[in-house]
């Protein structure tokens, strides 16, 4: 049985071997989603480091894990296949432990960007099989390391019998992409650190036009779209939200919410694109008359104007 399992395996990481196809969206097949009457529960009674979410047999499984400081670890399975890719990397020892804990094994690696805290476990991750493909950003290939396959904003990837849109998301680097499995009400987003629960990444190589096109591509998603974002800030960025966005009832009561969960040291994470219409700064730059007062637009400034002065502005926060 051990031996049928392994010619298993490896035939299906052969035919699993990543393909670009046409531009388009297609349904996702595989995606596990966690339901509850409210959100605080949901994700006040997630065991991190034990639990992935729960799923059936032709189900995406996505194991959510604490790495570094700060930083969300990610391990997608899809148990129709066998095949399970890491987003992005910020620890070997880390991702090797939690695959072993499930008896997962690796078979793709995801990167969304060249960041240390986000590539840094490729080469070691990528010893542990001989046919495990590590994707990442066109744009920034020559700094990713182990990388087979680059990737750009348009382009489609497969993956466990379903598949990603890559988009281009520009900003906190030059060639950031993210992944979105789905469009159908199973939709799933990595986004690195592109787009944060109530907040951004800081723009160190993109420009605001630049950025501005990537915020408006992601509020585009369907309004149920699972927000995985590789780090827990949302408290600090709760903070600044509020003060630029005060009468924001929404914010106000999801800001409570983050309050309450930090408190008992549960995640933010995910969140979901309609919440962060709703709620984030950075979506908001061109529909909140307060935000725009707040951080000082004035009249004859473009909406990418806009976004930069909400960066600046939280970058002083």
């Amino acid at each position: 049985t051990k031996q049928k399992s392994q010619i298993l395996n490896s035939a299906t990481r052969k035919e699993a071997t990543i393909s670009l196809i046409s531009m388009g969206f297609l349904h996702i097949g595989c995606n596990s989603i966690l339901r509850s009457t409210t959100r605080f529960f949901a994700l006040a009674s997630t065991k991190m480091s034990t639990s992935p979410s729960s799923a059936s047999a032709n189900l995406l499984e996505v194991a959510q894990f604490s790495c570094l400081d700060d930083n969300y670890g990610y391990l997608i399975h899809c148990s129709a296949t066998g095949q399970t890719a890491a987003i992005d990397t910020p620890c070997a020892k880390t991702y090797k432990k939690e695959l072993e804990k499930r008896g997962w094994s690796l078979t793709h690696i995801f990167n969304t960007h060249h960041h240390w805290d986000h590539t840094g476990g490729n080469v070691d991750l990528k010893k542990l099989g001989d046919n495990i493909v590590v994707c990442g950003p066109k744009g920034e290939a020559d700094k990713i390391p182990s990388i087979d396959t680059a990737l750009g904003g348009g382009q489609e990837i497969v993956f466990g019998g379903t598949k990603a849109m890559i988009l281009d998301v520009g900003g906190h680097t030059l060639g950031h992409i993210a992944y979105h499995f789905g469009n159908d009400g199973n939709s799933q987003l990595f986004c690195g650190d592109a787009l944060f629960a109530l907040g951004c990444g800081k723009m160190f190589e993109g420009t605001p036009t630049q950025f501005w096109g990537s915020m408006k591509r992601l509020r585009e998603l369907p309004d149920d779209t699972k927000v995985y974002c590789a780090h827990e800030y949302t408290l600090g960025n709760g903070k600044f939200a509020v003060s630029v966005e005060p009468n924001n009832a929404a914010l106000q009561a999801r800001f409570e919410e983050i309050q309450k969960l930090r408190r008992i040291g549960k995640p933010t994470v995910p969140s979901t694109i309609g919440e962060e219409k709703e709620t984030n700064p950075f979506l908001r730059a061109d529909i909140s008359k307060e935000i725009r007062e707040n951080v000082n637009v004035v009249p004859s400034d473009s909406d990418e104007v806009a976004f930069g002065k909400v960066r600046r502005a939280k970058d002083k926060f």
